[in-house]
């Protein structure tokens, strides 16, 4: 489905393996024109808002255990604390934040969608 360029950009942000760019694809096929944000590897805290200028944020949670096993990461904990640390500007401003560690990707994109459609 192609997205109408005068509704809302989404963007979506979250650490390594929280299912950006699972739930920005899911997005997509349902009309919603989206930004995968990878704001975790930017030192700027505010890099989300001037870069990719999103109308509405979504921020994915997701623990050290499952981004390390989503993307098979030779992580310390403390590097996905660096990301979180980085990401805390966002989180403090996402319009939604979605736990990705207790849904399934069907079960992120319901939770977007719902949220998404109360909001356009």
């Amino acid at each position: 489905m192609d997205s109408d360029p005068a509704s809302p950009l989404v963007g979506v942000v979250g650490p390594c393996g929280a299912g950006k760019s699972t739930l920005v694809a899911g997005l997509e096929k349902h009309g919603y024109r989206c930004r995968h944000i990878a704001q975790e590897h930017s030192f700027a805290k505010q890099m989300w808002k001037i870069i990719a200028k999103p109308d509405i944020l979504i921020f994915l949670e997701c623990s050290f255990e499952n981004s390390t096993r989503r993307r098979k990461l030779n992580w310390l904990p403390a590097d996905h604390e660096e990301q979180l640390r980085r990401l805390a500007h966002a989180h403090e401003h996402a319009d939604l934040i979605i736990n990705t560690n207790t849904a399934d990707e069907t079960g992120v994109l319901a939770q977007a969608l719902a949220y998404l459609k109360s909001r356009v």
